[in-house]
């Protein structure tokens, strides 16, 4: 027996993805990067009949699936809405590298609780839930050939794939998410299946930058720190 496959979309890069701020909750659109991204993603869904699309209620994820499926009335779930950051939202990263949280949010991301914010293991409770719940719906509707979409955040997708490979949550900064990727699970009744992973088409994107541009691109702290929101990717 199987199930319908999801394409876990994230939205395409924002102003505060590509300044190297946490946007969080905030209202941010797509930059000209992310528009063209999701204008580009949209062409690779075209070969896809879609059972049902749903999104984050956020304005990015909205942006994104109205330049790549143009015409669509997409289903709001508030599971797939970004992780609620708190005091952190609309903050840099390199500050908030030196907050004392951040070496948890590295490391131990099952522990923390933003201030003001949402724990994130709540988050990812609440976005696994909401994947879950559509897949069954969708299976029972359409048949277990379908695919659907849903899109989101960077953190989010990364816990829903955390999930779906039985990695604890404190693994989860281990998985990259760029801007406009797909990302495809397979749901079974005894296990899930990834099928793809942050999967942009663009191989390009794997070469390191060159000196200079990896200085300016530089994270605020460690290399192998994860980008919390799920950073800028690599661009056009």
């Amino acid at each position: 027996m199987t199930v319908a496959t999801v394409l876990l979309l994230r939205h395409g890069r924002t102003a505060a993805n590509a300044s190297g701020g946490l946007a969080g909750r905030q209202p941010v659109e797509l930059d000209d990067t992310g528009r063209a991204q999701a204008q580009r993603v949209g062409e690779r869904l075209r070969a896809v009949s879609l059972a049902a699309v749903v999104t984050s209620p956020l304005r990015r994820c909205w942006q994104t699936l109205e330049l790549a499926l143009p015409g669509t009335d997409p289903a709001v779930d508030d599971g797939l809405i970004e992780c609620g950051y708190g005091d952190w939202e609309g903050q840099p990263l390199k500050k908030l590298a030196k907050d004392p949280l951040w070496p948890v949010v590295q490391h131990h991301p099952s522990a923390v609780v933003f201030p003001n914010g949402e724990a994130m293991a709540d988050m990812s409770a609440r976005a696994v839930a909401a994947v879950r719940r559509w897949d069954a719906a969708v299976t029972a509707e359409h048949g277990p050939e379908a695919v659907w979409l849903a899109c989101s955040h960077g953190d989010v997708i990364k816990a829903i794939v955390a999930d779906a490979m039985g990695l604890h949550l404190d693994q989860f900064q281990r998985i990259v998410v760029d801007p406009a990727s797909i990302t495809a699970i397979r749901y079974t009744p005894t296990r899930p299946f990834l099928v793809r992973l942050n999967d942009t088409a663009d191989l390009a994107s794997l070469v390191p930058p060159k000196t200079a541009q990896r200085r300016r691109a530089a994270r605020p702290a460690e290399s192998s720190d994860a980008a919390v929101g799920g950073g800028a990717g690599a661009g056009v």
